[in-house]
């Protein structure tokens, strides 16, 4: 499976189905389950990296992935839906009483690309609001937004703003040293 070549419905499915019972295996035995390649089709074993998002009554309630393909996509996706719904450090975790309200959504995240830009306002041009997941890193502060972000957010001023917030920076931060890289993913359902 390559960046531009998306997941069949089939193996969306099945992704989401690994997700919901990895957190409700979680639920069960208080840790992770142990998955086996051998059960999955190759274009599920790809590195691939994921993040996996929680909502409950259309709120959020976890969210978790990694930026950088380190392992398979099918124990990526199995990891990050225990994680999001276990470890997310902002929520309790998932109880079995919000089980069956859970709603899962997953996002492949396709490889990142450095943007290059003179100012802010040449950034806020560059990007592509509703296409464009962002990482933004400045020393050791660091943060990203998924594409999805766009549907709170779909003002790119205050999409850099928020993000810049979510990296510890203050809203009206600058600095030359600031870096930026672009990513786009495959969501579903």
């Amino acid at each position: 499976m390559s960046s531009d070549n998306p997941l069949s419905i089939e193996n969306q499915n099945l992704l989401l189905e690994v997700a919901r019972a990895s957190i409700c295996y979680g639920v069960q035995h208080q840790h992770e389950q142990t998955l086996s390649l051998d059960d999955f089709e190759p274009a599920l074993q790809q590195q691939r990296a994921s993040f996996v998002t929680l909502h409950l009554n259309h709120e959020l309630r976890g969210c978790i992935g990694t930026l950088e393909a380190y392992q398979p996509l099918v124990l990526d996706v199995a990891h990050n839906a225990y994680a999001a719904a276990f470890t997310d450090p902002r929520f309790m975790p998932v109880t079995a009483d919000e089980l069956d309200s859970l709603e899962l959504h997953i996002s492949i995240i396709n490889p990142s690309e450095e943007m290059q830009f003179e100012s802010e306002q040449d950034l806020i041009k560059q990007i592509r609001p509703g296409i464009d997941g962002l990482i933004m890193q400045d020393e050791r502060n660091r943060g990203t937004f998924l594409p999805s972000v766009w549907e709170q957010l779909p003002d790119p001023t205050q999409f850099i703003q928020h993000l810049k917030l979510k990296a510890g920076l203050p809203a009206n931060f600058w600095s030359a040293s600031l870096r930026v890289w672009r990513y786009t993913t495959i969501s579903f359902p």
